[in-house]
């Protein structure tokens, strides 16, 4: 066993897990090399474990690949340029206010300033929110959706398979991105899917493997102390 096995093999999970969440990022530029389908059922599986409400595991994903991914693309696409009104399942964040502004400024500014995309540059902020509906150029996307009847206890547990997924994939070495842009037009994601009209859609995830050369990878987004998120309370 060489020294580098070793010290893995010596880890405890917790550093396993601490590992990848440190390593995790939201990927704004694939490779197009597809995902090996293997891979992916690996993903699938351990994601599955997601706790859930009840055991109620009420996400189903559409995942596409190939000719599959280019299709929806070019829908998602269209849809998305074409001006008309969004048509989400879930309430949009009414707004972003104090310390939840800051940090969406702060995380915008530093994608923008990555590509060059001046403060102020409108045009240039449409074109990268664009980017969003041909998936960063990922050759797969998963679209998660759950029983409308569920309602918002449904969507948290989707969330927390999102987590899942994304922490088996970056295990695996692939990389991905939630989107809650996708489910702006779940209408259409739904059309194209053939989905009922009780799945409403959560999000959307692409994924692949990453282009790191890719200046829009090239940055990370800071994380609050846990005294900003958390207050003990002892007696």
């Amino acid at each position: 066993m060489t020294s580098i096995a070793a010290d893995k093999a010596q880890q405890q999970p917790i550093e396993i897990l601490e590992e990848l969440l440190a390593a995790r990022f939201s990927c704004r530029a694939f490779l197009s090399k597809p995902v090996p389908g293997p891979t992916i059922e690996r993903i699938l599986a351990a994601a599955q474990r997601t706790a859930s409400w009840c055991n109620s595991q009420p996400w189903r994903l559409e995942i596409t690949s190939g000719a599959a991914t280019q299709k929806f693309r070019e829908v998602m696409y269209a849809a998305a340029s074409s001006g008309k009104p969004t048509a989400g399942d879930f309430p949009f964040p009414r707004e972003y206010r104090g310390v939840y502004l800051e940090r969406r400024r702060e995380s915008g500014f530093q994608l923008y300033n990555s590509l060059g995309i001046a403060r102020g540059d409108k045009a240039g902020y449409a074109r990268q929110s664009l980017e969003n509906f041909n998936f960063f150029g990922a050759p797969h996307v998963a679209i998660v959706h759950s029983d409308e009847a569920l309602g918002v206890y449904g969507a948290i547990d989707c969330g927390g398979y999102v987590t899942s997924f994304m922490l088996a994939a970056q295990a695996l070495g692939v990389a991905t991105i939630p989107q809650a842009a996708l489910a702006f037009h779940s209408d259409v994601v739904r059309a194209h899917f053939g989905l009922a009209d009780d799945r409403h859609v959560v999000c959307g995830i692409s994924f692949g493997y990453p282009d790191l050369a890719h200046k829009a990878n090239s940055y990370r987004t800071t994380r609050a102390e846990i005294a900003d998120a958390v207050r003990f309370f002892d007696d």
